[in-house]
């Protein structure tokens, strides 16, 4: 007896628990997805997490977050704010 097919039921016992399908992906279908659609196809997606940061803009970032980083860290020192 495992709890994956029994459960407690609260009084100390235990009660079997219907078996479910375990594969996920038939709960997903939908006609409005793959062989229901016109060409039996799913659509192209984009993929909006993978538009790539071109370089020179990725090095432009990190260099004014250096310059920046700087600028702060003398104006500190020269106020005599770290000191």
């Amino acid at each position: 007896m495992t709890l994956q097919l029994h459960r407690p039921d609260g009084t100390g016992g235990l009660e079997p628990r219907p078996v479910e399908d375990q594969n996920w992906r038939r709960q997903l279908r939908s006609p409005r997805w793959g062989s229901g659609r016109r060409s039996g196809r799913l659509p192209a997606l984009a993929n909006a997490e993978m538009n790539p940061t071109s370089t020179l803009r990725s090095v432009l970032f990190w260099l004014v977050l250096a310059l920046a980083t700087f600028v702060l860290l003398v104006a500190g020192y020269a106020s005599v704010f770290w000191c």
